[in-house]
């Protein structure tokens, strides 16, 4: 029984894992007001019939805070690019100077700013659901081994330590978020 308590634990943290794993992905698409090549991670780019990740038929650099620089490895692949970014609803219109795309990153204005944070926090929020489901999930493991045997006081102890992982990768949900926010907000 201890052994199999120990299974629930380890997969709770390895799923509560991926929860923090895709609030930091979706965190990183939400812009700041600084270039970053993480911005374009999710755009995906139809290079001969299949959608590819921009990622693998491009180069993504930031010359600077404010630019990023996409330089296809394909020059007829320059266009599909454009559209791509234009299509992924990222705010961003790329240039096209037959050499490679360059993405002027938008000032924020304060308006803006807002909207990203509630955005940021609505991704925290999705993250902690992702947590408490898992944590009902490995409560109602629990509750199926007491009724094949496992005692009240050990079930107690499970659930409990179950609820202390939940609530500390709440804290860490959280922390992200407010990261986040900061970065955002300062101009």
């Amino acid at each position: 029984m201890e052994e199999e308590i120990q299974m629930i634990n380890e997969e709770a943290k390895e799923m509560m894992d991926k929860s923090i794993d895709h609030l930091e992905k979706e965190l990183q698409k939400i812009t700041t007001g600084k270039a970053n090549p993480a911005m374009l991670q999710g755009v995906m780019v139809d290079y001969y019939g299949s959608n590819t990740p921009l990622s693998q038929v491009a180069n993504i650099n930031t010359p600077d805070a404010k630019t990023i620089s996409v330089q296809p490895w394909e020059k007829a692949m320059l266009e599909p690019c454009a559209t791509a970014i234009t299509y992924a609803n990222l705010g961003l219109n790329p240039q096209n100077n037959g050499e490679m795309l360059i993405i002027s990153i938008p000032i924020l204005t304060e308006e803006r700013r807002r909207d990203l944070v509630k955005v940021a926090k609505h991704e925290g929020e999705e993250a902690k659901i992702g947590v408490r489901n898992v944590r009902h999930h490995a409560i109602d493991q629990i509750k199926q081994m007491q009724k094949d045997g496992l005692s009240e006081d050990n079930a107690r102890d499970a659930e409990t330590e179950i609820q202390n992982l939940t609530d500390s990768y709440s804290k860490n949900i959280e922390t992200h978020v407010d990261k986040k926010e900061t970065d955002i907000m300062t101009i």
